[in-house]
């Protein structure tokens, strides 16, 4: 009875491997269900082995536990799916033809693997002539000679909360692979509402530009790169205005028409995201609908725009799949280079783990996009 019930218990965890999670706790168990998914498999594996042993309700465990087993391997299988088809695919997106036949998006042996790599030594530095945090910036220097291209990373955290040691894994990774990573931190609400951390974003740029030969960062190959609400900053600063040097924003499961979500809010259960909204744009979108408008970078999207890379799993429960498809569609109609990866069992802050399956393929997909738009 026992097995039967530690079976049953695996088997409605890994339905977060194909459901959304409706709770806020169960989301993060969500992420490691996906994203660490050999943790699971393993502990089922296990179970299904001790019921090699003739008990009561045997058949039954088995059952269930085969059931589970082949549940939480879908994240695998289906991350095998789309790696096949992503080099191509990307190649077609970004009108390239990318080589590079060495780099696998995707590899099981890759989950199980310790692939430790040197820290690269951060710098922390004051963009802004002020006593507040957020007029800082982490600077992962890039580990190649000369002057090299320069990603701007700006962390989630629903405008209210968070801050540029969020994630360092890819930051350390993207500087081992020759680009500057800068961290920034940004005013938060609902002190400060939007466009706030936008013009946050702008003056941690006039920095590094101040300072490109000191910290030999190309001025002319810069990327934004948010994640959740630091994606919607990230797109608002590259769309609603020309910025020079700007070469291309990096969207992770960001949310990019303000109005729509206000009208179609998330689980409450996992996050109020129409507060969120409130605290960040400055009251309710009956009050203030200008504010909702201006914010949303779907609004900006027009030929003007530089090339976007949009990251988001289908499973999100706290910004809704349906912004990027809508995001999606408006770059398609307006002919703007751009490529969507779409992870069907994703759910929000995949990329938490990037040897996990949406974090091996969205890390692939950022450096095949880095390298097709700074070169």
């Amino acid at each position: 009875m026992i097995r039967l019930t530690l079976i049953s218990i695996a088997f409605l965890v890994s339905l977060l491997a194909i459901f959304r999670a409706p709770t806020y706790h169960l989301w993060l168990l969500a992420i490691g269900v996906a994203e660490f998914a050999w943790v699971f498999i393993t502990i089922t594996f296990v179970l299904l082995v001790a019921g090699f042993i003739p008990g009561k309700y045997q058949l039954a465990g088995t059952l269930i536990g085969i059931a589970t087993l082949i549940i939480l391997l879908t994240p695998i299988f289906r991350a095998y799916s789309i790696a096949k088809e992503l080099p191509e695919a990307m190649n077609t997106a970004l009108d390239e033809h990318d080589s590079d036949t060495v780099t696998s998006p995707f590899s099981f042996l890759t989950m199980l693997t310790d692939y430790p790599q040197q820290p690269v030594p951060v710098k922390t530095l004051s963009y802004r002539p002020d006593d507040l945090p957020s007029s800082t910036l982490d600077l992962y220097p890039a580990q190649q000679t000369g002057l090299r291209p320069c990603v701007m990373v700006i962390h989630g955290g629903s405008w209210s909360s968070g801050d540029s040691k969020q994630l360092p894994e890819l930051n350390n990774y993207l500087a081992q692979a020759g680009y500057h990573v800068a961290a920034i931190n940004y005013r938060l609400a609902p002190t400060y509402l939007c466009p706030s951390p936008i013009e946050d974003v702008y003056a941690a740029m006039d920095y590094l530009r101040e300072h490109a030969a000191a910290l030999q960062i190309d001025t002319n190959n810069l990327v934004l790169l948010g994640r959740s609400a630091g994606a919607q900053i990230a797109l608002l600063a590259a769309y609603r205005q020309k910025v020079p040097g700007l070469r291309g924003v990096i969207d992770f499961y960001g949310p990019a028409d303000m109005v729509w979500g206000y009208s179609l809010p998330a689980n409450p259960l996992v996050m109020d995201s129409r507060k969120v909204l409130e605290n960040y744009l400055g009251g309710t979108y009956n009050a203030v609908p200008g504010n909702y408008a201006a914010s949303s970078p779907i609004e900006f999207a027009d030929k003007h725009v530089v090339p976007t890379l949009i990251i988001h799993g289908e499973n999100d429960p706290l910004v809704a799949y349906e912004h990027s498809i809508r995001l999606n569609k408006k770059l398609s109609a307006k002919g703007i280079k751009h490529y969507f990866l779409s992870l069907p069992w994703g759910t929000h802050g995949f990329d938490y783990n990037l040897k996990g399956p949406g974090g091996q393929l969205s890390t692939y997909a950022v450096e095949r996009f880095l390298r097709n738009v700074t070169q």
